[in-house]
């Protein structure tokens, strides 16, 4: 390492350290700058081995990458023809031209100082140490000459401004230096954002744009290819690591790609079909891969493995160098992988053919770009006239000449065997070579012009109507200098304006490359532009394999519709597809959300539907087989009635107690008509009904029947004590009773009402199923399970009181009263009710809920109807309408006999073939009448006796 370099990198390693870098860099380097003056011999006629010196009024310096980074301690190596000569010629081709010029400086002659970098930033660094010379005044107080004479120190040539560097590093290292002496600069090639912060680079001016252009440029490319998936490789460095940063924010600032979907009823799942940006999420990088400045063996091949780590992120965003470019592609094909990269080059790659040259085909497909250009005719013809006689001025043209035409000058130089042939001084640049313009000599022509014309505005406001320099341009003032370059305004060699922003930056306009190969042949083809927006011709492009469907670049397929993406934590391109399941929809990209109570998943889970209203409806199997059993009790119930009110005066209809059966039948109609009530349609209406009347009907009938045995339980049991009448037991008071507890039914449906009025509500719980598409919502009343059994319960109450007395009366004689058919009917009754419980509440968790309680419930109120009258009606109706010879009047006896005689039956056996059907009616046992009359059978009536 040179003593500058060694300087620089001790110094920049305790500057960092302090936390200092800006102001400590720049006195570091002035620091430095005298060291390396210091150290450097004082002899006169130093010579400048590796610049070239062109007399003139004012001098520019120049900086070009001539020769490439050597090797193995050498500071150069191999010639750089492009890069190097081309643009150095750039530059003598534009001197030649405004010094030709009788408009641009007249009678003004520029000068330069051309220095060659050898593409390694600490030894431009040295070598820029030219420029800033004669800014130093040198002591020579203490050197004598030998006759005794003071000595004559020859000051070199002052350098008024700096056209270069090229490479951003080089660049950045010498602008540290000449913003120290006020030397402005401009660079042809220099495009790292770093460059565009005027605090720091404040004397930097460049005539094409940032990186940060370039950068926006790329994303946009991923953008419209439908990339969001890619790797980064650069070189290590400001152009390369600066690029890649500004890549990387400008994705992360403009969004990526978020997939439409379309169905495609062929396909299993979907397919993209078409794309929308958004703002939330950037372009995820998969790897981001520096290349050293001195690279190890095998480094490329190690990049090549990791680049291969992720096969998804095909695309390679490229910020690297020339030399890196070629030994990346080198690798790859090593590695196999031709096809499978698709690399996007930055301005470094561009158009060149030297990275890929004879690895063609793993750069097939690559999308490079390139400030927009245009090559110029006028250095064409100059470039090609250039012969060693007649461009001795250029030190390293004789260099080029032998690397050109592969041969030597030198005789002495030619060995026996190589095959190298002396030259001859007759070969001529692209006769007897190929020749391409190099993309950058516009901008080289365009930086020269740039300082000439800040010079010539310059020269006529300081000097103004003077022919040549005036006393006030003798020493240029660089700031002053600066501030006509970036006020300059004119139109390039080439014919786009040239023109700097505040930050001294070039506006952005690229034009985008693809090399493809045709039809065994190859060519870098314009397939858009850029300047702000992308404009991209998509059907020009050719993609590996000769295919023109664009190759994919994702980390994961996008999701189908009812999938949310989880995202790879810090990754946020990747991410797995999870289903939404259950009542889950697909609130956005990322989430799922549960639809409302009231509502389901659609079919493909994207948004919430309205669950389905069921009700019991009339045509349903679960309610024709409850209807039907209504309408026949009904029909039978108003058949008994109708033959009960045709023979309402006879014996047997008299016997029955007429009152208390008119209402026991109510009661068994009104069971029959909860049917209807119950499949009905729930409305506030009909809920209201089901309140009343499902619990009446049953209250009616057993509060009858529980009068009945309960007058007869009484009787009996006073008839065994004495013979007085027992309280309580005329039809008036029997049907005070049956109404007093009747009421209690209606007194607690209407404290019900009070306390919660009734309503029709839609349940969506009750069938609210594993699998949505099952789902429904049930119309019904709000009557819970709790509220039915409160509702039913009196007359379960009723019942089970009934049935006790039925119990208490079972050993009254059999052909005396009606107790045995109640205690029977009362014995089904709770057999029915017992087998409805749990029927009724085993089912409470079935999606067939509502149609199995409520057929249940029904039906168990109509059989408990039927049982009743059945057992206790239809025998009598037999009677009369089968058997009128038995519905005759007996004579009439007293209670006292009556009761007596039922008394006394009980010590002697009963005929059991004397009893007329079984039927429940007031008769006298055979025994207690004469032997005369054992086949005659007497009636008492009830109502004569007022039992």
């Amino acid at each position: 390492m040179n003593l500058l370099g060694s300087c620089m990198k001790r110094g920049q390693t305790g500057c960092h350290r302090g936390g200092l870098a800006g102001p400590c860099q720049v006195l570091l380097l002035a620091c430095c700058i005298l060291v390396v003056l210091g150290a450097k011999p004082k002899t006169p006629g130093h010579k400048h081995l590796n610049s070239i010196r062109i007399d003139g009024d004012i001098s520019l310096g120049g900086l070009f990458p001539v020769h490439a980074r050597g090797n193995d301690g050498k500071a150069c190596g191999e010639l750089k023809k492009e890069k190097g000569i081309h643009r150095l010629e750039a530059m003598l081709f534009a001197l030649d031209r405004i010094n030709n010029d009788h408009e641009l400086l007249p009678n003004i002659t520029l000068g330069a100082r051309i220095l060659d970098t050898c593409s390694r930033d600490t030894h431009a660094l040295e070598q820029s140490l030219t420029f800033v010379q004669a800014l130093i005044e040198k002591d020579g107080t203490d050197i004598k000459c030998l006759s005794g004479g003071p000595p004559i120190i020859t000051k070199p040539e002052r350098v008024v401004g700096v056209i270069g560097a090229s490479a951003s590093s080089v660049s950045i290292m010498v602008a540290n230096i000449l913003r120290l002496f006020r030397i402005p600069q401009v660079s042809y090639a220099s495009t790292a954002p770093e460059l565009s912060d005027n605090t720091r680079y404040d004397f930097f001016s460049r005539v094409v744009p940032p990186d940060t252009y370039q950068a926006q440029a790329m994303v946009d490319i991923v953008k419209a290819m439908r990339w969001n998936y890619v790797s980064t490789v650069a070189s290590e460095g400001n152009y390369g690591e600066s690029g890649v940063d500004a890549f990387i924010q400008k994705s992360r600032e403009e969004g990526t790609v978020n997939p439409r979907l379309y169905h495609d009823p062929s396909q299993s799942c979907c397919l993209i079909l078409a794309c929308t940006l958004n703002k939330q999420r950037g372009v995820c990088i998969s790897q981001s891969v520096k290349i050293p400045r001195e690279p190890k063996p095998g480094e490329f091949d190690k990049i090549i493995r990791r680049l291969s780590e992720n096969p998804n992120a095909r695309v390679v965003i490229l910020f690297a160098n020339e030399d890196d470019i070629r030994r990346l592609l080198q690798a790859a094909k090593k590695d196999n992988q031709t096809g499978h990269f698709i690399w996007v080059g930055s301005d470094s790659w561009g158009s060149k053919i030297s990275p890929i040259l004879n690895q063609e085909e793993m750069a097939e497909g690559a999308v490079t770009i390139l400030p927009k250009r245009q090559s110029i005719r006028g250095f064409d013809r100059y470039f090609i006239s250039r012969t060693l006689d007649n461009n001795r001025r250029n030190i390293w043209f004789a260099e080029f000449w032998e690397n050109n035409f592969q041969c030597k000058l030198s005789r002495h130089a030619l060995k026996k065997g190589s095959g190298i042939k002396k030259c001859t001084n007759h070969e001529r640049i692209r006769k007897d070579s190929s020749y391409e313009q190099e993309g950058k000599v516009q901008f080289v022509v365009d930086a020269v012009y740039a300082m000439a014309h800040a010079l010539h505005n310059m020269h006529k406001e300081l000097c103004p109507g003077k022919v040549g320099l005036c006393s006030k341009m003798e020493t240029i003032n660089g700031t002053m200098l600066l501030k006509f370059i970036r006020k300059v305004n004119f139109t390039g060699i080439a014919g786009t304006p040239v023109i700097f922003n505040v930050n001294g930056d070039a506006p952005g306009r690229y034009e985008i490359y693809q090399y493809q190969m045709k039809h065994n042949t190859t060519e870098y083809k314009i397939i858009g532009h850029w300047a702000d927006q992308l404009h991209l011709d998509t059907k020009e492009m050719w993609w590996p394999g000769g295919t023109l469907q664009v190759p994919q670049s994702i980390c994961s397929q996008p999701c189908c519709p009812g999938e949310r993406k989880k995202t790879v934590k810090g990754v946020p391109c990747c991410w797995h597809c999870e289903r939404c399941d259950g009542y889950q929809y697909q609130a956005d990209t990322y989430s799922c959300k549960m639809c409302r109570f009231d509502l389901r998943p659609n079919e493909n889970h994207t948004a919430c539907e309205a669950i389905p209203i069921v009700k019991l409806e009339w045509s349903s199997p679960w309610a024709v087989i409850p209807v039907l059993i209504a309408v026949l009790g009904i029909m039978a119930t108003m058949f008994v009635v109708g033959t009960f009110i045709r023979y309402n005066d006879t014996p047997i209809v008299k016997a029955s107690g007429r009152e208390l059966s008119y209402v026991l039948l109510t009661g068994i109609f009104l069971c029959y008509a909860t049917t209807f009530l119950m499949i009905a349609a729930p409305d506030v209406g009909i809920c209201s009904l089901r309140r009343i009347f499902l619990g009446l009907g049953m209250s009616i009938s057993y509060a009858a029947l529980l009068t009945k045995t309960n007058r007869i339980y009484r009787i009996f049991e006073q008839g065994k004590m004495s013979v007085s009448t027992p309280r309580f037991i005329s039809p008036a008071s029997q049907l005070v009773i049956t109404f007093s507890l009747i009421s209690v039914q209606l007194l607690g449906v209407c404290i019900w009402f009070g306390v919660d009025p009734s309503q029709a509500i839609i349940d969506y719980e009750d069938q609210r199923t594993s699998n949505p598409n099952m789902a429904r919502g049930v119309l019904k009343c709000d009557i819970s399970d709790l509220s039915l059994i409160c509702l039913l319960g009196f007359s379960m109450l009723l019942m089970v009181t009934c049935t006790v007395y039925a119990i208490k009366t079972r050993g009254v004689p059999e052909t005396f009263n009606e107790a045995k058919p109640i205690g029977f009917t009362m014995y089904t009754t709770c057999i029915v009710w017992l087998a409805f419980i749990p029927i009724f509440f085993g089912t409470s968790q079935s999606t067939e809920k509502m149609y199995i309680q409520t057929t249940t419930l029904t039906i168990s109120v109509s059989l408990s109807a039927s049982v009743s009258l059945g057992m206790l009606y239809m025998p009598k109706v037999y009677v009369v309408l089968f058997h009128p010879e038995q519905n005759v009047p007996n004579r009439k006896r007293s209670l006292k006999a009556v009761v007596t005689a039922a008394t006394m039956s009980n010590k002697f056996p009963t005929k059991a073939g004397l009893r007329p059907n079984g039927e429940a009616k007031s008769e006298l046992c055979e025994s207690l009448e004469t032997q005369a009359l054992a086949s005659k059978q007497t009636y008492i009536s009830y109502s004569n006796h007022a039992i």
